[in-house]
């Protein structure tokens, strides 16, 4: 069967493409979702004084701004709609994720299949209303107090503004919410890493122009520039190789008899990657380290004392910053892994239908020995999301790059184009292996 799988994926071209008309029609879903998912992000707030905003983000571009305006695709430069972009949402599905490990009635429903998950999804809704209501509120109050040389970047403040950006940015997320969640099950998958990936990827032409304007003006050298392009294709090279590397381990089957004829004693193999958890563990700490930063950068001149402080140590290239974003991505990166991958379950499911690994006893000693080795694979491919994250961040603090696509941005725009890709192909392969039962039934019913 492998075999068979195989053969379809190489044989795989346009012309299999052209004639799966339901992986086309997905694709167009997922697009024309995407297209007005970018046309919201050009829809101000009601009460913005656009220039005054825009003077204002020029001013702090080159921060956490620029950092959160990278992920929620321009939006927060342009104060639209989708100034929070779909992080609330993230932040939601951290806390409920971290609830199935603390809280045992949570932990109960995720053990309850589908229905289970449905109740935990509506959970994730309602905490990221919550969590959208309170930043959105937090943005209100910090655009009022935020000016620049041309005034005030809220032509009318108030309560009455206040109320309107809360109800119009809550409205913005949920309906972002609602267009990832058409998309992964309309589209072709991840809808919500897509629209993360279409923010990352809407900016980099802008970054790129500044980047090449400030080397045209003598403020950045050419051989710097070639320097950095180098260094981004061969970080892109780097984390294809990692996100591909992966342990097989050799799972025997035993022989049986049945009649005169013996069947089994084949081997396959469990495949376990590298990066179990793929780019998760970033967007997870990325997010959780955008709140006090934000926070701290649109309250403006009256913020607490303590916020500041905060603010100040978690900008981009600090110790502390660069200390905190290293554990949040080893922590997620081992969290994430235990959630998608059980060794008992896995070791017992072996045992069920007679696999062993070669040397080891079925059972308790399947499951510690698979465990030992995910522990292993789950510790390097932390250290190198750890690594692909923060050091880009080293680089462009101590260079003063003016713009921000580090390496969080560079694994996400990556991995979603490979997880993609290998979706269209699952499609595309299953489309074929339809093709060939029609035939095999048409030859069937003519013989």
């Amino acid at each position: 069967m492998a075999s068979v799988a195989d053969q379809l994926a190489s044989n795989i071209n346009f012309g299999a493409f052209a004639k799966a008309t339901e992986l086309k029609r997905r694709i167009w879903f997922a697009v024309g979702c995407l297209i007005v998912y970018r046309i919201g992000t050009y829809i101000p707030l009601p009460g913005i004084d656009p220039q005054v905003m825009a003077q204002i983000f020029a001013q702090q571009a080159g921060g956490i701004m620029g950092m959160f305006n990278m992920f929620a695709g321009g939006a927060l430069e342009r104060m639209s709609i989708f100034a929070l972009g779909i992080l609330p949402y993230i932040s939601a599905s951290i806390i409920m994720q971290l609830m199935t490990a603390i809280s045992p009635s949570v932990a109960q429903l995720k053990k309850e299949g589908e229905a289970g998950r449905k109740k935990i999804n509506q959970y994730t809704r309602y905490l990221t209303v919550l969590l959208a209501a309170v930043q959105a509120y937090g943005l209100s109050v910090g655009l009022e107090s935020m000016g620049g040389p041309g005034g005030s970047a809220v032509i009318e403040p108030g309560y009455f503004f206040r109320t309107s950006t809360v109800i119009t940015i809550v409205g913005g997320t949920m309906f972002l919410m609602w267009l990832g969640e058409q998309i992964t099950a309309r589209g072709i998958g991840n809808g919500i890493s897509l629209i993360i990936f279409t923010g990352i990827i809407a900016t980099l032409p802008s970054a790129l122009a500044s980047m090449l304007e400030l080397g045209r003006t003598g403020a950045l050298s050419p051989l710097f520039i070639i320097a950095i392009l180098i260094g981004g294709l061969a970080v892109i090279a780097f984390i294809v190789f990692m996100e591909r590397a992966q342990r097989r381990i050799i799972v025997q089957y035993p022989k049986r008899q049945q009649g005169n004829k013996m069947f089994g004693g084949e081997s396959s193999h469990l495949p376990l990657k590298l990066n179990t958890s793929g780019v998760i563990p970033a967007i997870f700490a990325s997010s959780l380290l955008l709140m006090p930063a934000t926070l701290g950068s649109f309250s403006g001149p009256g913020a607490p004392e303590w916020l500041l402080v905060v603010s100040a140590l978690l900008g981009r290239g600090q110790p502390l910053f660069i200390l905190i974003m290293v554990g949040l991505i080893v922590f997620f990166a081992f969290f994430y892994t235990s959630i998608v991958f059980n060794p008992q379950e896995t070791a017992d499911n072996l045992k069920k239908h007679g696999g062993f690994i070669p040397g080891i006893r079925p059972g308790q000693r399947t499951a510690e020995y698979l465990d030992y080795v995910l522990t292993r694979l789950t510790t390097v491919g932390a250290l190198y999301l750890a690594a692909v994250c923060v050091m880009p961040e080293i680089l462009i603090s101590q260079y003063s790059v003016p713009f921000y696509f580090g390496g969080t941005s560079l694994l996400i725009v990556v991995a979603v184009t490979m997880d993609t890709v290998a979706q269209i192909q699952s499609h595309l392969i299953a489309h074929q292996y339809e093709g060939l039962i029609k035939k095999s039934r048409l030859r069937g019913r003519r013989g």
